[in-house]
């Protein structure tokens, strides 16, 4: 897969466990960066109260396109990707 809805999602080329390096595709705009917080097969367990406070500043960082956001996430959660580091620096549009 080279893609979630119409983002771009970096490929992994190779990696090296000793060197503790990765070599990956680079992506244009509009993609979808930075995995590294991300949780497998199973969501993080945080409170509603920290859950609301993540959905508000989400909404506030992404303001219109939050609803475009949302569906990224949830094409994720398909895939049993559950990522929690969500910024306009790794979610990126194409303007």
């Amino acid at each position: 897969m080279s893609g979630i809805l119409s983002f771009h999602v970096p490929q992994l080329i190779r990696f090296d466990d000793e060197l503790r390096v990765i070599e990956m595709t680079i992506v244009t705009r509009p993609f979808l960066l930075d995995f590294a917080g991300a949780y497998l097969d199973f969501p993080p367990q945080f409170s509603e109260e920290i859950w609301a406070h993540w959905q508000l500043e989400k909404r506030e960082q992404f303001e219109d396109r939050w609803p475009t956001v949302q569906a990224v996430l949830a094409a994720l959660e398909e895939l049993d990707i559950h990522m929690v580091d969500v910024s306009p620096s790794n979610i990126a549009f194409r303007d």
